[in-house]
């Protein structure tokens, strides 16, 4: 007869899983994709590298993990305000991109993995996708911003393409630099130029912080 896992096992390797992944995430932001070593990985989460395979069977596969939830969680974040935020979409648009660009100046050295860092083929796949994602978000803000008279006649995939690639190239020299006291001045200036690109008839309201992690 087959051995089966008590749920006490599964719970003590499901939060060894959770510890490996958190670990892997602030190694990542550390020091790169390419510095993220099974070693190193295993070192921050305390545990041998045997046991790292034990939840993942290759680098790679760790590094999709720690990719798809530091940028689900963005883009999880991103959607609260777009599709549920208050205000008209104007108002969302600007307060999405200035919750976005905080939170990566916040964190920039994971910041910088997730928008540009050379990595596995893997992780540049889920990049693609996470992009694909990201431009369905902002595609439905403009659509009711059109809908709603505040924004001109346009293709709205194309702006929310226009939107996805601009805002990440912004971000990306900032987020591989040490902190600067400018923040705030870079996320006015982002805002201005998504407003511009999805050419709102409208100021939108001053956009104050928030977001949490």
């Amino acid at each position: 007869m087959a051995y089966r896992k008590t749920p006490a096992e599964h719970d003590r390797l499901n939060a060894a899983r959770e510890h490996l992944i958190e670990q892997a995430t602030t190694v990542v932001a550390d020091v790169g994709w390419a510095n993220a070593s099974v070693t190193a990985v295993a070192a921050a989460a305390g545990m041998s590298a045997g046991s790292v395979y034990q939840h993942f069977p290759s680098k790679a596969a760790l590094a999709v993990e720690v990719f798809r939830r530091a940028s689900g969680r963005e883009l999880e974040v991103l959607g609260q305000v777009l599709d549920g935020g208050d205000g008209d979409a104007a108002h969302r648009l600007a307060q999405g991109v200035a919750v976005f660009a905080r939170r990566a100046l916040e964190r920039r050295g994971l910041a910088y993995a997730l928008l540009a860092a050379p990595a596995e083929p893997a992780v540049g796949e889920q990049r693609l996708e996470f992009r694909r994602r990201y431009r369905e978000l902002f595609a439905r803000v403009v659509r009711e911003g059109m809908a709603a008279g505040l924004m001109p006649a346009q293709d709205p995939e194309i702006t929310a393409a226009a939107l996805t690639g601009a805002i990440g190239e912004v971000l990306v020299d900032p987020s591989a630099a040490p902190a600067q006291e400018a923040v705030e001045d870079l996320v006015a200036e982002l805002i201005a130029m998504s407003l511009r690109c999805a050419g709102t008839r409208v100021n939108a309201p001053s956009v104050h912080r928030g977001g949490s992690r």
